[in-house]
């Protein structure tokens, strides 16, 4: 009897693990959001998905910071203009990065995978409308 109640614990805590391991990897707030061309919100759009891919993998966190760089917030994503040139994505290295154009591509395949269309262009378009903290 004891043994039928530790065996059904035992499956109902694998299954809520599982659930819970499995649900997490590409959800949350603007991950799989559709962003728009044009208005993009950096609060919307752009952190979640800086908090999804870039700080929470461990790489530009705030202990980390590879690269010197810190995507946790908009003031440490827009702190080098070199990193984020508003109004101008083409010499911002945020954009060549996440785009492939640079050598190095953002995310590193072996963290995560890479951004897709929609996402690179909602960076883009974010810079292009001037990298606001909106």
């Amino acid at each position: 009897m004891v043994t039928k109640y530790l065996i059904n614990a035992a499956i109902m805590l694998s299954f809520i693990g599982l659930i819970s391991f499995s649900s997490c990897k590409d959800t949350g707030p603007g991950i799989t959001d559709v962003i728009p061309s044009s208005n993009v919100s950096y609060n919307v759009y752009i952190q979640p998905l800086f908090d999804h891919y870039c700080s929470n993998s461990g790489c530009h966190d705030y202990v980390t910071q590879a690269g010197n760089l810190r995507l946790t917030s908009w003031d440490g994503t827009t702190a080098s203009y070199s990193v984020v040139a508003p109004g101008n994505p083409t010499i911002s290295k945020l954009y060549q990065v996440v785009s492939g154009i640079s050598a190095t591509p953002m995310p590193p395949v072996s963290i995560n995978r890479p951004l897709n269309s929609n996402q690179v262009n909602g960076i883009k378009t974010w810079i292009k409308e001037g990298a606001k903290n909106n």
